[in-house]
Parts: C-alpha cells; structure tokens; sequence
C-alpha cells in the first residue's frame, strides 16, 4: 500500500487569485443603545397651482388634493403699497383676486392632514 501524503490543500479564493485579501471578520455596525434617536420619515408632496393626485402619507389612500387658497405675501404688499399711493376705496383688495398673488393650500380630502403649500413667487 502506498502512503498518502497530506490532502491538498483548497484552491485560492477570487480575492487571492487576484491580488485580494478575505475579509477577516464581518462588518458589524455599532449601535448607541444609549442614545437613539428617532427616525423621521419625510414625504415630499409635488403640489401646483391646482389639485394634485398622490398618494397621502398619512392616511395612504390614493386621492386628489383639496386646495384652499388665500392672500399671500405679494398681495399683502401690493395692497399695502396702492394704499399708500391712495388707492384706499377697495382698489387696494385687487391684488387678492389675482390667482399668481395667493397661496394655494393643499390637503387631503379623506383625513384633512396638510399636505402642503404652493406659492407663484
């Protein structure tokens, strides 16, 4: 009976073939267990001038905004400055009946949650 030498030995890995290194140990992340801090998920809204169809990140339903429109910075402003110029017997409301002047308000019919706001400036 012939004797046997040692089994051979497994080939090289990739890594080794060419050029590499095994890890030597997995990555393991460290946690503060002391200190968490809570996750805040945030959802970005594309909302315009009119109703937007999304999908609401508080109730989850599939839905069309509801918009809500008022007077914003630019016609406060505008108004203020026609009244300083005289303007002061209801002239100085034209700038809140101009759509690019107000802000439009956008929410969710079926919970009411605030979606967002969409301004022309």
């Amino acid at each position: 009976m012939s004797k046997q030498g040692p089994p051979p030995a497994a080939p090289p890995s990739y890594l080794e073939a060419v050029g590499g290194v095994n890890p030597s140990s997995s990555f393991t992340p460290h946690h503060n267990v002391t200190n968490q801090q809570p996750i805040i998920v945030t959802t970005v809204i594309p909302v315009g001038p009119g109703s937007t169809h999304t999908v609401c990140p508080h109730c989850h339903a599939e839905v069309d905004t509801s918009v809500r429109t008022e007077p914003g910075l630019i016609a406060w402003l505008s108004g203020g400055l026609l009244v300083l110029f005289g303007c002061w017997l209801g002239c100085c409301l034209i700038p809140c009946c101009i759509p690019e002047c107000m802000n439009v308000h956008h929410a969710c019919p079926n919970c009411k949650a605030y979606l967002g706001r969409y301004s022309h400036f």
